[in-house]
């Protein structure tokens, strides 16, 4: 793997959880006062890098068109590649790709290829969230090993990390509005190329309630293909999951039943994935971080998915982006970011499938980019890539598509593509009341 740079020179650190109680994660006075000044409001490095190649946050996308309700203009349109990552060449550029990327071009010699584009730090919040945070950098803390979150209100509690398990924290809180609904596809072709898209509904109450313990409300409803549809997933994801599990229901369209569903967790399978994801795969990691020893490595610069609005784009279809073994290149886009690389190991005494991630957050976003997976054996086993978009007129940084690559069986599944569906509606309103098991045996049952 390539040697760490950080501009703030942080080093290797691993992450000591206690069995119970509180772990230090606040930080000093002096420390806040970099937020806004020589770091960004959420605290991402506020200056470009010293080669010019990833430019400095000036407050993110300006000038913009389109919206949630009609679509997207794409804002660089116009632009064209610098240069093309392809199997004939990586070795140059490897210092600047993971393990996972590396390997898919080993995979897919012929076909794999990473399109790079000038890079454009187009996310921002609303003046709110920076309020928000900026209280939250002395008054969060960990509690209960690192599995749960105190002293911080709804949105990234470490804007300053110290720690791996504070990044996935930020991930798993990070600001995506009051709430959403979405209609998108999930596609998992076989090896070579065929498949039948999963269309799903999927709806979200963000709560983010300390003294609730609850982070938000998931509902997710299988409208197609005949043989799935009418499959309904309600989770009242809980904060501290050591304290209370999370808790999910099924109702299944054969029984005309709610069941519980505990299964919905860590390496259980996900929703019509074909063995392909587990449950914690959804959103490039969700859940409790309890069966995992976090490592934060440091910051390093990464070629990863940005700027994905090619992938909004109304007039493209599934065969247009899904091609057999990956996505369609002529579709993706690739800009140099910095990272924030965090290694989870298995705790001994505990399982996961995957003994091993590496996982990549975006710095303006705390958004995963990338993570690795590997098997009990150490072998790198699929690669997980968030395209992500920066939605401007709600100011919200979100996914245009996931992608989960296996390179042991040379399938891959890409889930959360809005081509040939309604895409995302922001303006969605929903009350916790419609996310119990009585709603969603109403769900359910029209």
């Amino acid at each position: 793997m390539a040697k760490i740079t950080h501009l703030f020179a942080i080093k290797a650190i691993t992450v000591s959880l206690l069995v119970s109680g509180s772990l230090e994660a606040k930080v000093s006075e002096q420390e806040v006062q970099a937020l806004g000044t020589r770091l960004t409001p959420i605290g991402a490095e506020m200056a470009g890098n010293a080669e010019g190649s990833i430019p400095a946050w000036t407050g993110g996308l300006s000038q913009a068109q389109g919206n949630y309700q009609q679509g997207y203009a794409h804002p660089f349109a116009e632009e064209t590649p610098l240069f093309v990552i392809d199997a004939n060449n990586y070795q140059q550029y490897k210092d600047k790709l993971s393990a996972g990327q590396i390997a898919l071009f080993k995979t897919y010699p012929d076909t794999f290829k990473m399109p790079i584009y000038p890079s454009h730090r187009t996310s921002a919040y609303p003046q709110a969230v920076y309020d928000v945070v900026k209280a939250n950098a002395t008054q969060a803390e960990l509690v209960d090993g690192g599995n749960g979150v105190t002293g911080f209100q709804q949105y990234f509690p470490f804007p300053i990390p110290k720690s791996g398990v504070e990044l996935v924290w930020n991930h798993a809180t990070r600001y995506r509005g009051e709430g959403a609904q979405r209609e998108i596809m999930q596609v998992i072709p076989l090896a070579n190329g065929e498949y039948t898209p999963v269309e799903m509904q999927e709806k979200f109450k963000f709560v983010a309630d300390v003294q609730d313990n609850t982070l938000f409300y998931f509902m997710q409803s299988v409208t197609a293909p005949a043989r799935l549809s009418g499959t309904v997933l309600l989770v009242q994801e809980t904060m501290n999951q050591v304290k209370e599990p999370r808790r999910a229901w099924i109702y299944n369209a054969g029984q005309r039943r709610v069941r519980r569903a505990p299964q919905v967790a860590y390496d259980g399978p996900g929703t019509a994935a074909d063995g392909q994801r587990t449950s914690d795969n959804l959103d490039l990691y969700n859940g409790a971080p309890d069966r995992y020893q976090w490592t934060l490595v440091g910051k390093r610069e990464l070629y990863i998915p940005y700027n994905a609005y090619q992938l909004l784009q109304k007039d493209l279809t599934v065969a247009d982006v899904v091609h057999p073994g990956h996505l369609n290149p002529q579709h993706t886009r690739y800009e140099l970011h910095r990272v924030w690389e965090v290694e989870g190991q298995v705790h001994t005494g505990m399982r996961h499938i995957y003994a091993k991630r590496v996982m990549y957050f975006d710095e303006d976003t705390y958004q995963l980019a990338l993570v690795d997976h590997y098997d009990s054996r150490g072998q790198l086993w699929r690669v997980a890539e968030g395209h992500s978009v920066y939605f401007h007129d709600v100011k919200i940084p979100w996914y245009a598509a996931e992608t989960l690559y296996d390179l042991v069986n040379g399938r891959y599944l890409v889930t959360g593509l809005s081509v040939d569906s309604q895409g995302y509606d922001f303006g969605f309103q929903s009350d916790k009341n419609d996310y119990t098991p009585s709603a969603l045996r109403r769900a359910g049952s029209r």
